[in-house]
């Protein structure tokens, strides 16, 4: 059976100084591409006292770590808002332990030693300063350590930025839907034409541009004034050219050549007006398509209830989950939710673990069972103690690995990243020399035109925003799907290194095997009937308490043989037991002891010998001083094992056994699985120079093991791989750790990592021949050839879809795993 892991606990914040560090969340709005992503963390990591920055586009999070007696949260919020974006929420600080954590499941309590989080004067009066356009004013912080709170943050968050976003994208097509049938009617409805049709249109249009789209002309401001430029900058520069070119030709039409011969200057409003609006739909589909991404972590949240009944006495109180502490007794009734992690005192009930273990069964509770927060108990009535809340619940620590994970960058991002730093400063190139360009081949005011058309079309077709959400889009939803299918990864690194994996190294024992004996073979010398050796025998070793001897005794009531008492118990620790059963002697013990008492065992040490060969354990039995036959034992490969070598043959990936074992009973293990490469009797140092000797030889190497002889080698595999059900030093060693199903979790995790990367290649394979392609042609470099011209509304369009498009095939792997 499946059980919950538990991560090793942390380090008190009253334990640890300050000096050792602490952490914080911060919520971040604005940000819309890679360049934003590099200016907040630039921003922050210039801040006094802070060790590192790390900041995610997709999950819209700041997560960093300082020294707490140099600065606090909302001096680095400010420092956010100073460089140009919202921070709608400030958290509480969270402690970090001297040694990281690198468990899949980490531990992250909110520090008791550090003072609370001031209030937001600072950061309020930057948002409301004239200096400060970019920045909104925050509410006053309230504590949200717990993974409810800051799920709810974020979604308040984002449903405020979709009523803006809808609220913008309906005033911006309501008032741009008369500009494109005025801009594209060209002369076929006299009505839409002349003077009055050409004040018309730049009313319209100033309202879009200067309402619904003011945020990228004061997020561009916000860049400019950091002397950097991104998405926002290229939207402004676009919509702000077409709109000024074309309220000139309106309001003052003689500075155009051939204006006076009655021939007006074409304009552009339903261009300016267009690209804001496109653009603005695709922020409101992106949000929508983000929100999406977190799916994952909302569900593991909604598992914990709000309210928990406290029994004090006699009374028994509706409370807040959030308002519990260890020590507290809580009742739960048959169909609710456990509220928090704790310890059985009174009742019984079987308890649904599945969201944390992924046992179909329920598991019986009874007095002194650990229970865990946001299982759902089903038959019976509980009370239990309080043992662990709001981070330090397992719950707690699983959303935390996911959400650190979401918010990790992967390796392949880099060459993104590289490109996104040059990006903007190319594409404002790129449209200049096109504005240049053209203007010199036709210097007329329609070449002026045509110059005009051209460099805003440039400008608005290109699309950093796609390359900045190529691989954490991607991370963020494999990640998420990974956390649904008991599959906790650390990070993007993680899950980069586990889709290269072509040689996974497993242990045996606990691993591959069940970790229990189990009775395996049964045989009878003449006289004596296989079943009524096994009654004797069981009858006999139920006064034991050696793992074998339950291995017999469950192994009969298997097969419905029966037993009776047994009296004159006696036990030889490492040789053998003996016991009167029926008035009858029997003894089950090595042969040694058996012919030290007498009893001649040459019949059956032949067949002994076979099946120890096989990997099992046998003993001798001798009833009343004869040799009667022998039982056989064996630590037997699970099914789950079986199928899990069998996929990762198909995945192609090589398997080998890595086992302290003796060599006899894992090449039996072995043979069974159809593992071929086998290394036993090795030390837990030899584990890890193994691990070593494989990457040399240039295999990409994943361990998996279960125990704390285990965490060498898991710490120098390019991924470690720990079974949720271990201890917690091999989990804590691990890159993956496999909360549910055991090894059967193992391809899925390959393979999730596969798909995962697979997915982040095809998103910057097609964020990058995207701008490659569109670009060219939006700067008109194909007309000569094709004829082909980009109108600045279609690229403003293309540039949203393309964003959306990026984030719509992330989300193709929530399907992953699915019939």
């Amino acid at each position: 059976m499946a059980t919950i892991p538990q991560p090793v606990q942390p380090t008190s914040a009253k334990a640890a100084p300050a000096a050792q560090g602490a952490r914080t969340d911060l919520p971040v709005q604005g940000m819309t591409c890679a360049a934003c992503v590099r200016r907040v963390e630039k921003a922050l990591r210039a801040a006094p006292g802070v060790h590192d920055a790390a900041v995610n586009l997709v999950t819209q999070r700041a997560t960093i770590t300082y020294d707490a007696r140099a600065t606090t949260p909302a001096a680095l919020a400010s420092a956010i808002v100073e460089a140009g974006y919202e921070v709608p929420e400030i958290p509480p600080v969270t402690s970090v332990a001297a040694a990281p954590q690198a468990a899949g499941v980490p531990a992250t309590p909110q520090a008791d030693g550090v003072p609370a989080t001031p209030p937001l004067s600072g950061v309020r009066a930057a948002t409301t300063a004239p200096e400060h356009p970019a920045a909104t004013a925050a509410p006053p912080p309230r504590p949200h350590s717990s993974a409810a709170d800051r799920a709810a943050s974020m979604d308040a968050a984002e449903q405020k930025e979709q009523r803006t976003l809808r609220r913008d994208v309906a005033i911006a097509a309501l008032l741009t839907a008369p500009l494109l049938a005025m801009g594209m009617s060209h002369g076929a409805i006299p009505a839409l034409e002349g003077a009055s049709a050409r004040w018309l249109s730049l009313a319209l249009a100033t309202i879009v541009v200067f309402g619904p789209g003011r945020r990228f002309f004061r997020l561009a401001w916000g860049a400019l004034r950091h002397r950097a430029a991104d998405m926002n900058t290229l939207v402004s520069l676009g919509t702000g050219a077409a709109w000024l070119y074309s309220t000139a030709a309106v309001a003052a039409p003689g500075l155009f050549p051939h204006a006076e011969h009655g021939h007006p200057p074409p304009v552009y409003f339903e261009a300016a007006a267009a690209i804001v609006t496109f653009v603005l739909l695709g922020k409101l589909l992106e949000t929508r398509a983000r929100k999406r991404l977190a799916d994952a972590v909302r569900g593991l949240v909604a598992l914990q209830p709000k309210t928990a009944r406290r029994v004090r006495g006699d009374t028994e109180d509706e409370v807040p989950a959030s308002a519990l502490a260890p020590g507290d007794l809580v009742r739960v009734r048959p169909g609710e939710r456990i509220a928090t992690d704790g310890e059985v005192v009174d009742g019984g009930s079987a308890v649904d673990e599945a969201m944390l273990t992924g046992e179909s069964m329920p598991v019986d509770k009874t007095a002194g069972s650990a229970v865990f927060g946001g299982t759902l108990n089903q038959s019976g009535a509980l009370t239990f103690r309080v043992t662990k809340t709001g981070a330090d619940t397992a719950l707690a620590r699983i959303v935390e690995a996911v959400e650190q994970a979401q918010g990790s960058r992967a390796p392949i991002a880099r060459l993104a990243d590289v490109v996104s730093g040059v990006f903007v400063p190319v594409v404002l190139g790129v449209a200049s020399l096109a504005f240049v360009a053209w203007l010199a081949i036709d210097p007329t005011a329609a070449g002026l035109a045509t110059a005009v058309e051209r460099f805003v079309a440039v400008l608005v077709i290109a699309c950093p925003c796609a390359l900045g959400l190529a691989t954490p889009a991607a991370v963020a939803v494999g990640t998420g799907r990974g956390a649904e299918l008991g599959v906790l990864v650390k990070g993007g690194a993680a899950l980069e290194a586990a889709s290269r994996i072509d040689t996974v190294l497993l242990d045996k024992t606990g691993t591959l095997t069940s970790g229990r004996p189990e009775l395996t073979d049964v045989v009878a010398l003449a006289g004596h009937g296989d079943a009524e050796l096994l009654a004797l025998v069981a009858s006999a070793e139920r006064e034991s308490e050696h793992p074998v001897a339950r291995a017999i005794v469950e192994g009969a009531r298997s097969r419905g043989v029966g037993t009776a008492p047994a009296s004159a118990f006696h036990a030889e620790i490492g040789h053998g037991i003996e016991a009167r059963v029926s008035k009858r002697l029997v003894r089950i013990g090595t042969a040694a002891w058996l012919q030290r008492a007498g009893t001649a065992t040459d019949a059956l040490e032949p067949e002994a010998d076979r099946l120890a060969a096989q990997g099992r354990t046998p003993s001798f039995v001798a009833v009343d001083g004869r040799l009667a036959g022998l039982v056989a034992v064996a630590d037997r490969p699970t099914e789950e094992a079986r199928r899990a070598v069998a996929a990762l043959a198909q995945l192609g990936v090589e398997v080998a056994m890595v086992t302290g074992d003796r060599a006899g009973a894992a090449r039996a293990v072995a043979e069974d699985l159809g593992i071929r490469a086998v290394f036993a009797e090795v030390r837990p140092e030899d584990k890890a120079r193994i691990v070593r000797e494989q990457r040399a030889a240039g295999r990409r190497v994943a361990m998996v093991g279960d125990g704390i002889n285990d965490a060498p080698a898991l710490a120098g595999a390019d991924v470690g791989i720990a079974l949720g059900s271990g201890t917690d030093i091999a989990v804590a060693s691990a890159d993956v750790a496999l909360i549910r199903g055991g090894i059967a979790g193992l391809p899925v995790a390959l393979g999730l990592a596969r798909a995962t990367l697979r997915t982040i290649r095809q998103n910057l394979f097609w964020a990058f021949i995207y701008n490659v392609i569109g670009i060219p042609i939006a700067a008109g470099l194909l007309y000569p050839l094709t004829g082909w011209l980009l109108s600045p509304v279609l690229a403003s369009a293309a540039m949203s879809l393309s964003s959306v498009s990026v984030l719509t095939n992330s989300l193709r792997l929530r399907a992953f795993g699915r019939a």
